[in-house]
């Protein structure tokens, strides 16, 4: 099936993991020597050895584009993914939950090599999470995987920043916003995280600067981008860079830069900020639905903000309600039409 029957939304493109949530003090990451905070990438038997000493709160389909994805379908948007899985226990288990959300997936398993992908994710009491990943079948993602099809049918490819991670899932990349571009499909792209910036900071400046409509990073991977820890000092240089850029501040809210125009919007009030994870992938979620909505730049942030704060309020990176009523009912209560 090569889903040309169907125009969706949102096509994302990233790494399909599972996701292994677990509660953990303090310590647990002091003892090990293991880094707060960001991600971090693991051989087998590293992820193992951490996974052999936790209690895993839940096990669930994850990666950062497939949540923003899953977030989309809940609001009402149409869907696809690509992504690379083994077909083994939790690559069966990935595709059932895609498919459960209602999002289309047609990229062929491995049925040999690396098993599919897992990324542990650390929660500590002050609801900070940090990930220690093995991308295992998610790292052969590669150009043959990407369906010119699919991307001819879609509204806006959307892309994660961790697959810079790999040779081949970074020529997928390139692929991708070349059909996009051939097809005058708007492409988006979020850095994921800081550490993979500092690393391939060059690269992803090239491809930002000449691929990318729709930029989506947090305020430190902004500044690491361009090696700064002034905030407005990013924003200036982004604006000529990118069509649109939405960067979140944690509890500060999100900017978003078009231009000469920066838009500051607050962030959604939570009583109880329980996981950390999967907020930045919800706001891209929510940002998006605006977009494809056709509203304007600050409610596409309210909403991102709205379904960002859905998803801290419990553990995992995927919505427990349906967003979309969700997001009505919150911009019905600000006086904005839902």
């Amino acid at each position: 099936m090569s889903g040309t029957d169907t125009v969706y939304d949102v096509l994302g493109i990233g790494n399909a993991m599972m996701d292994v949530l677990a509660k953990v003090g303090e310590g647990f990451l002091s003892e090990r020597n293991l880094s707060k905070g960001r991600m971090t990438l693991l051989d087998a038997q590293s992820a193992g050895k951490i996974y052999a000493d936790i209690d895993p709160e839940r096990e669930v389909s994850g990666g950062s584009a497939a949540n923003t994805v899953a977030g989309l379908a809940s609001l009402g948007a149409d869907c696809a993914f690509i992504g690379k899985v083994h077909d083994d226990a939790f690559g069966q288990a990935f595709r059932r939950d895609i498919g459960a959300a209602g999002i289309d997936f047609f990229t062929e398993p491995l049925l040999e090599g690396p098993a599919t992908g897992r990324s542990i994710v650390l929660v500590t009491p002050d609801a900070e999470r940090s990930m220690f990943t093995y991308l295992g079948a998610a790292e052969h993602l590669s150009v043959k995987d990407i369906d010119e099809n699919i991307i001819k049918s879609s509204k806006i490819i959307y892309m994660e920043g961790y697959l810079w991670e790999h040779l081949e899932s970074r020529e997928a990349v390139l692929k991708a916003c070349e059909l996009a571009h051939k097809y005058k499909r708007k492409t988006a792209f979020t850095l994921s995280d800081k550490s993979c910036v500092e690393r391939y900071r060059a690269d992803l400046l090239k491809l930002v600067t000449e691929q990318i409509d729709v930029l989506f990073a947090n305020e430190s991977e902004l500044n690491a981008l361009f090696e700064t820890t002034d905030l407005m000092d990013s924003l200036d240089k982004i604006k000529s860079m990118v069509e649109i850029a939405a960067i979140t501040r944690d509890a500060r809210g999100s900017v978003v830069v078009n231009g000469r125009v920066k838009i500051f919007v607050e962030a959604e009030k939570i009583e109880n900020v329980v996981d950390s994870t999967g907020a930045g992938d919800l706001y891209a979620a929510g940002f998006l639905y605006g977009m494809i909505q056709d509203r304007s730049l600050g409610t596409c942030a309210m909403i991102g903000g709205i379904a960002a704060s859905e998803i801290i309020s419990h553990y995992g990176a995927r919505p427990e309600v349906s967003l979309r009523g969700f997001v009505r009912n919150k911009l019905l209560k600000y006086g904005k039409k839902a």
